[in-house]
């Protein structure tokens, strides 16, 4: 059965009606070419990548699967990432999980199940913002993906441990040793044993340096979790390859295998 969902980008959808009447009401203009009426105007949402490129990292932290990115972080990509993150523009999360579902298709390609694990926010900034960004995008990029026929569901893996700081303004190696040891994975007991001999993702919204994806990846993998690799919304401009560079190596197609409870701590 065909799943449905009206969201914002489903012309009878009821949320779709309500978000454009608050569009009109508040004044909005597009993000893309300042036309009045809605956050993004369909010329502009039509303009937007459908397809993933290999995000180049420069230096590669060790052993990172491959990483993909629907497009650079930079003019209406970036104001989407931006309003919705920071500004609470959920009408936003519609074109983003299209994006990361590109991305998504890029890092697991093929047939067969996917399983999408978010980075996740501290609980503090989750409560600051008043919402999950990163994680409502995931849960809807696996709704797109299923719509498509891809057997895709989102798994809470991953979860913050021990502070870290700022990362603004820090090079790739000062990021590397500020994550270090910042992710773990106190949920995995949680995975079914259906998950078996499906393809681990992880989502992100950005990529800089991919310090961030590197210990997600660690983290997974201590509990016997392999990655087979890495979606991103976007990759920052100057780390963003054309679409014509060949794709990464180093992905992983083992099946997941069930985790190991001696390894849960």
């Amino acid at each position: 059965m065909t799943e449905s969902h009206p969201t914002v980008d489903d012309p009878g959808g009821p949320l779709r009606v309500r978000e454009a009447v608050a569009d009109l009401l508040t004044g909005v203009t597009c993000l893309g070419c300042g036309r009045p009426g809605r956050l993004l105007c369909a010329p502009c949402r039509g303009a937007l990548p459908t397809t993933a490129a290999p995000a180049v990292l420069d230096p590669v932290p060790p052993g990172l699967a491959p990483t993909w990115a629907a497009a650079p972080y930079d003019g209406v990509v970036r104001a989407l990432v931006v309003g919705h993150k920071e500004r609470r523009r959920l009408a936003l999360r519609a074109p983003l999980a299209d994006l990361l579902a590109a991305a998504v298709r890029a890092a697991a390609p093929g047939a067969g199940p996917v399983l999408l694990a978010a980075v996740p926010s501290r609980p503090a900034v989750v409560r600051a913002r008043g919402h999950d960004p990163l994680g409502a995008v995931v849960a809807l990029a696996a709704r797109r993906l299923r719509h498509e026929g891809v057997a895709a569901r989102v798994v809470r893996l991953l979860a913050p441990r021990g502070a870290v700081a700022d990362q603004a303004g820090l090079d790739a190696a000062a990021r590397a040793a500020n994550l270090a040891g910042s992710l773990w994975c106190p949920h995995v007991r949680r995975l079914p044993a259906t998950a078996a001999g499906s393809r681990l993702v992880v989502c992100d919204d950005v990529v800089t340096t991919g310090a961030t994806l590197a210990e997600a990846q660690r983290a997974l993998a201590a509990v016997g979790l392999p990655v087979t690799g890495h979606a991103t919304v976007a990759a920052t401009l100057r780390r963003h390859p054309s679409s014509g560079r060949p794709a990464p190596t180093g992905a992983t197609s083992e099946p997941l295998p069930l985790p190991r409870a001696d390894r849960l701590h």
